[in-house]
């Protein structure tokens, strides 16, 4: 990019097909078709899109093991295995529409038992190749009953021609080391899907962008008690809004340049000029000069955590 380029992104606050992953994934295509006819260069999802967050984990209690084992059952039958059929959907869409998509899935452990849920956030190119998969590093709260925790070796930052792309999921964000690793991987774009729309999300949004010197991407789900069917019993718990949203994108001062928006499905878009990064860092970079690597140092563990693993020492 020259130093007067800017790039058009999107926040793409829409609702899934409630645990409805092949018309999730529908849906989800023909948004990235929307966007990339706006000359959208970067198109954001929300957490756990696909096929849906499980928002029943904060109004169903752990004891009402019928429930949520149903429940549970379908996200699992449902959800995303990577690489599949269903990425290559989303592959072959952002190819189309020449666009970079980050999307929230919930994607299987195909790597051992294919039984264990991830929070995961897939990273598509321009190109339509895969360039990564996120794993949520913790669930939080009421989470923790459906997703399982991911390592370091998915913390990655993408250098593309748009920017230094990277980010984090909902609350991972309120984790200040995987911050820092963001930061210190030079991080000019950073994602933040999640399902959290309360004021104090949208005031952390506007602080990571200020620490970090970054644009920031804020997505969530607006979704409706009549986005979920009427056969789960437990949509009756929550009032009319489920998910008021308030995606936002916020510039490198901590400004909104597009949302919050509540109460609807919408498209979010945002011009984005790294200029302004640059600019802006020589009086913080958090992870420049602004660090004191002799005071503090950060290690990050990047080795995959398998549960498998060969060996031919008794052979």
């Amino acid at each position: 990019m020259t130093v007067s380029d800017t790039t058009k992104v999107a926040a793409i606050q829409h609702a899934p097909v409630f645990l409805d992953r092949e018309r999730s994934i529908e849906k989800a295509c023909d948004l990235i078709a929307e966007v990339g006819k706006q000359k959208t260069r970067l198109a954001v999802f929300p957490e756990a899109f696909i096929p849906g967050y499980p928002c029943w984990v904060w109004k169903v209690a752990a004891g009402e093991t019928k429930i949520i084992e149903a429940l549970h059952a379908e996200l699992l039958m449902n959800s995303v295995d990577v690489p599949s059929d269903a990425t290559a959907k989303l592959r072959r869409a952002a190819k189309q529409a020449k666009t970079f998509v980050v999307i929230g899935i919930n994607e299987r452990n195909t790597e051992a038992s294919g039984e264990t849920l991830y929070n995961s956030l897939l990273y598509i190119s321009d190109e339509g190749e895969i360039m990564g998969c996120h794993r949520k590093l913790i669930p939080t709260g009421g989470e923790r009953i459906v997703w399982g925790r991911g390592d370091g070796s998915t913390l990655d930052v993408y250098d593309l021609s748009i920017g230094r792309l990277g980010g984090l999921i909902c609350w991972e964000n309120y984790m200040p080391l995987a911050r820092y690793t963001m930061f210190a991987a030079g991080t000019q774009i950073y994602v933040a899907p999640t399902w959290d729309s309360s004021e104090s999300w949208l005031a952390t949004l506007r602080h990571i962008a200020v620490e970090g010197r970054c644009y920031v991407i804020g997505c969530c789900s607006a979704v409706n008690k009549g986005d979920i069917p009427e056969r789960f019993e437990f949509r009756e718990r929550f009032g009319e809004w489920i998910n008021a949203g308030r995606s936002a994108i916020v510039d490198p001062r901590g400004k909104f340049i597009a949302g919050p928006v509540e109460k609807q499905e919408e498209i979010l878009y945002a011009d984005i000029d790294l200029t302004e990064v640059h600019r802006l860092r020589w009086e913080l970079d958090a992870a420049g000069h602004y660090a004191r690597p002799d005071v503090f140092r950060l290690t990050v563990n990047r080795n995959p955590q398998s549960i498998i693993e060969s060996s031919t020492e008794y052979e």
